[in-house]
Order: structure tokens, then C-alpha cells, then sequence
């Protein structure tokens, strides 16, 4: 099984995918992850046909598999409350449509919080967005990120995750992209990942899983606080996440959000530690060199 390891990467204004391919390579990554636009607002420059086909070419002459290439949607997008909701699904759409113009198949969105209205009202209100958004033509699957359980965030639970699927009529349009970090810090204990996927597979169904982003977590388990810590120096630690990242059942992208030190990403040195097998506790002076 090859590993199939990255992590986010800019999309800026002026190199788009050719730079985020680029800043991959930079990592030593076969894959790689990126928001199309600031994550915190709608601003969104025209997609470059150009600049794509420049990065498609580059990424077929390194192996890197557009098919593994992620779109994580911006956090601005709630599809779990009222407020906006019809903005939410316009905004969810026009995503759609920029994510097929790069060829990318995979998007990770965050599936809300509720904000007062309470867990089935805000399952209700994904349900209709994501049936509103998705469209028989769509060449996306929308992955739903299993999340921390942070204020009112929808998701900490398989069974939230499952209840929106099951309202999903575009089922082959609708995946589930894991967080480490937020699987910690939701309560499910990472010692023995291979019973977490079982009790996955039986509540959801392990064909839905289709990414997993890799990071350790500041907090202990169950503190619902989603606070990432670069791979082995958190309360997760190397061994249990290199278990997770080299189990046989997950032959899927894995993407590192890890935090930048000193201003400097982490990428290129962890992804090195990963395919090591080997824990550096030197790790964040490397970086720095």
C-alpha cells in the first residue's frame, strides 16, 4: 500500500494550483490540501485555466493523483443554523462549481453548529443544504469532518455524522473525512485505532470514509477543544498516529494541519518523521535550520 501523505498548502491569487503544487513538492508530498479563497470570507479570484493545466501537467510529472488532491471548504459556510442559510447553500454551490473547473473530486466541509437551535434542527438544516447543493452532475463528493464537539459544532459523534447521511439523497455525492485532533478531543481513544474504524464501519460504513487529516492535539481526550499540536508532541503522541497512518483498512489520503513554528511550516520534517517511522524530538529546531 502506497502512502498517500500531504498536507494544506496555499492557493494564492496569482499561481493558484500551480502554486499549491509546487509548495506540495516543496513538503516531498504525493498529495496536498487548499482552500480556494481566505477561509474567514467570500472574496474569491476567477479560477485560471491556465495556471491549472500548468499544475495538472506538473502534478502528472511528479505522481501526484488529482483524485487524492483535497478542497477543504471555507469555515464561513454553516449550513447548521438559519441565519443565512440561503446564502450558506449559494456560497456551498459556487464552491462546487470552482472545485470541478480545478478537477479536484474531494471537498472537506465542516458540517456546522447549531448555534441554540439544538443537534436535530441543525441535522435537519445540513440535510436540506446538501440536498439543495448537490446535483446529479456534480463530479464532488462533499466529505463531512468528524469534529471536536466545540460549543455547538455538529459532528463530534459517528451517529450525527450518520444522521446526515442518511438524509443525503445523493449518497454517492456525500463522504467523511476524519480529524485525529478532533477525534481525541471528541472522547474516542486512538490506543487502538482498528476498534474506532469498527465502530465506524457499523454506524456509518468505512466505504464513506475518504480522507483523514493527521494531527496530534494539545488536549486530552474528551476536552472538546480542537487546539492541533505538530505530529508527537501532544497528548496523542507519534506511535498511536503512526499506527493510524500506516493501517491497512485506510489506503486514503492523509493530510497534516499541523501548527507552523516560528512562522515556518512543519510539513517537510514531519512528513520525513512519517515515512521514517521515526519520532524527532528535535523536530521544531529542524524546522527552524
Amino acid at each position: 500500500m502506497e502512502l498517500i501523505i500531504g498536507s494544506h498548502v496555499s492557493f494564492t491569487k496569482d499561481e493558484q494550483l500551480k502554486g499549491s503544487v509546487i509548495e506540495a513538492l516543496k513538503y516531498e508530498s504525493n498529495t496536498f490540501m487548499f482552500y480556494t479563497g481566505a477561509p474567514q470570507n467570500t472574496l474569491r479570484a476567477k479560477i485560471d485555466d491556465n495556471k491549472t493545466k500548468e499544475a495538472l501537467k506538473l502534478m502528472e510529472e511528479n505522481n501526484i493523483n488529482i483524485n487524492n488532491v483535497i478542497v477543504h471548504a471555507p469555515y464561513i459556510i454553516n449550513l447548521a443554523n438559519n441565519n443565512n442559510f440561503d446564502f450558506n447553500v449559494r456560497f456551498l454551490k459556487e464552491e462546487i462549481k470552482r472545485v470541478e473547473l480545478l478537477g479536484v473530486k474531494l471537498i472537506v466541509l465542516h458540517p456546522g453548529s447549531h448555534i441554540g437551535l439544538g443537534v436535530d434542527a441543525g441535522i435537519k438544516n445540513i440535510v436540506s443544504a446538501l440536498n439543495m447543493a448537490l446535483d446529479k452532475s456534480n463530479n464532488v463528493i462533499i466529505c463531512l469532518e468528524t469534529m471536536a464537539g466545540k460549543g455547538t459544532e455538529i459532528g463530534k459523534c459517528f451517529e450525527e455524522i450518520k444522521k446526515i447521511i442518511d438524509g443525503v439523497e445523493l449518497k454517492d455525492k456525500i463522504g467523511v473525512c476524519m480529524d485525529t485532533c478532533h477525534l481525541n478531543d471528541a472522547g474516542y481513544d486512538l490506543s487502538n485505532f482498528d476498534e474506532v474504524l469498527d465502530e465506524f464501519d457499523k454506524i456509518v460504513g468505512l466505504k464513506y470514509l475518504k480522507v483523514i487529516h493527521i494531527n496530534d492535539s494539545k488536549n486530552v481526550m474528551g476536552a472538546r477543544k480542537d487546539r492541533h499540536e505538530n505530529i508527537g508532541f501532544g497528548t496523542i503522541g507519534f506511535d498511536k498516529l503512526i499506527n493510524i497512518i500506516y493501517n491497512e483498512r485506510l489506503n486514503i489520503p492523509k493530510l497534516l494541519e499541523t501548527p507552523y513554528y516560528n512562522g515556518l511550516a512543519p510539513y517537510k520534517e514531519e512528513i520525513k518523521m512519517i515515512r521514517e517511522k521515526k519520532f524527532n524530538e528535535n523536530l521544531l529546531d529542524d524546522i527552524s535550520k
